[in-house]
């Protein structure tokens, strides 16, 4: 993988908030109540928590955990609240407020890259949107969430298994190969049940029985 610098990492995920914002300015007033692929959380509040992320920095991500009593569940909630508006209108002009913040809880910014791409999807495979991240983006977030967990238990779902990807140079791990597209194997490690089904490999059943089920993040 190239070296990613900072600013790369930060024009992507400007670059994947504006692409996401595209489909979200086309949405019709149902489709903000409708369900995703993250957990029990509608399209408005997927896009509540994008703009939590973007506005949230290290000491106030760890003055809300602390209060939440390390409960990341009860602490996305509350952040979710926080910037969802009256109305999905409201909710919508916050999130474009925020494409191009640099504020993120850690300098782990493939972390944050992988929030945008994984959400935008959540967002999108519902709804029947065809739209997708940018390639770069998604290899960049696959080599991420294979080294190290953060956001999500990415690493620990796919350790012990070799993840080879089918439309880039992404390559990870030792053991039973699990083949697929860049983005599948993105949202297996983070995930997303519906992507492990067209996963393939004599370690796909091993990812599909270690990926956890999609929580509220």
């Amino acid at each position: 993988m190239d070296r990613w610098t900072p600013d790369r990492y930060w024009e992507a995920i400007a670059a994947e908030r504006a692409r996401l914002l595209v489909d979200l300015d086309h949405l019709g007033p149902r489709d903000w109540s409708a369900p995703t692929l993250c957990g029990t959380w509608t399209v408005e509040e997927v896009v509540a928590h994008l703009t939590a992320a973007a506005s949230t920095g290290r000491w106030r991500w760890l003055r809300s955990i602390v209060r939440a009593r390390f409960d990341a569940d009860r602490h996305n909630e509350r952040r979710l609240a926080e910037h969802r508006g009256a109305t999905p209108a409201e909710t919508l002009a916050r999130f474009e407020s925020v494409v191009r913040s640099r504020v993120a809880p850690t300098g782990d910014l493939w972390a944050w890259l992988g929030e945008v791409v994984v959400h935008a999807t959540d967002i999108r495979v519902p709804l029947g949107l065809t739209a997708e991240p940018a390639a770069d983006a998604v290899v960049a977030v696959a080599h991420g969430y294979a080294r190290k967990d953060l956001a999500v238990r990415s690493r620990s779902t796919a350790q012990g298994l070799r993840l080879v990807a089918t439309d880039s140079e992404f390559r990870a791990g030792h053991g039973p190969v699990v083949e697929g597209t860049t983005l599948d194997l993105v949202l297996a490690m983070a995930g997303r049940t519906a992507a492990v089904g067209r996963l393939a490999g004599e370690g796909a059943p091993l990812l599909a029985a270690a990926t956890p089920r999609a929580a509220n993040r």
